[in-house]
């Protein structure tokens, strides 16, 4: 599987500003209040004009690195390139702060195995903040694994232009993930509860509580399943009860 990455990180909501003076750029949210402003050869090209292809960056040009430099008067800002297939591959990593380059380019060429501290974009990364989750290296901590291609980057930067800022970002996505996790356990429970027995068949439902058949006796019966699951059985005294008490309910709302 390849991986292919061209980018500028820094700050999200400032680098988002940043991206305003260029004509379609977006940025990426990342992890820990960073952003990924993905370099295609166009937006390279609005950023200086031009572009070279030699030392260890793919895309870079003295235009280039001036905008970086001038990026930099408000921030840390990094330029990140990676490029794998299989497992193996290179990466390269700079940084830019307080309007001169600071640190790089590092570059160097990777084969599988585990990640390395040492690796140009994680040092790039813990220069620019980041911190690690457990056994995870700063790469995928900050969420760079997420994407695999420049496309995919620019289709998370424009899925984040509806939020004011990073903030924002984060509890929509934190309401998703729970409302996500909601209708997975809804789906695990409806899934469950069709061989949930009860007590009370359908004609008894019925009758108990004056209906024809109509949907209400299906949700009386998946009421009932719902109250098996979280109580356990009922016995039949019970599960009249709790189906009056529900009728009683229902109706009210209507």
């Amino acid at each position: 599987m390849s991986y292919v990455l061209h980018g500028v990180v820094g700050e999200f909501d400032r680098l988002r500003c940043l991206a305003g003076e260029v004509p379609q750029a977006v940025v990426a949210p990342l992890g820990q209040h960073l952003g990924l402003l993905p370099v295609t050869d166009e937006i390279c090209d609005e950023l200086t004009g031009a572009r070279r292809e030699s030392g260890p960056f793919t895309l870079m040009s003295p235009g280039f690195a001036g905008r970086l430099e001038e990026w930099s008067r408000g921030g840390r800002r990094a330029y990140v390139e990676a490029d794998f297939w299989g497992g193996d591959g290179s990466q390269a990593a700079a940084l830019w702060e307080n309007g001169r380059r600071s640190w790089g380019p590092e570059h160097t060429s990777i084969r599988v195995g585990p990640p390395r501290d040492d690796w140009p974009i994680n040092a790039v990364l813990a220069r620019l903040g980041a911190v690690g989750a457990g056994a995870a290296d700063l790469f995928d901590a900050v969420g760079l694994g997420r994407e695999r291609d420049l496309e995919g980057w620019r289709r998370a930067g424009l899925d984040a232009l509806g939020a004011p800022g990073y903030d924002a970002w984060e509890a929509a996505c934190r309401a998703r993930e729970e409302a996500d996790a909601r209708a997975a356990a809804d789906r695990e429970r409806y899934a469950r509860r069709d061989d949930v027995p009860v007590v009370l068949d359908g004609r008894t439902v019925m009758r108990l509580l004056g209906l024809p058949p109509s949907p209400m006796v299906g949700a009386a019966i998946r009421h009932l399943q719902e109250v098996h699951l979280e109580r356990g059985p009922l016995t039949r005294d019970e599960a009249v009860t709790e189906l009056r008490r529900w009728a009683r309910s229902f109706r009210s709302t209507r």
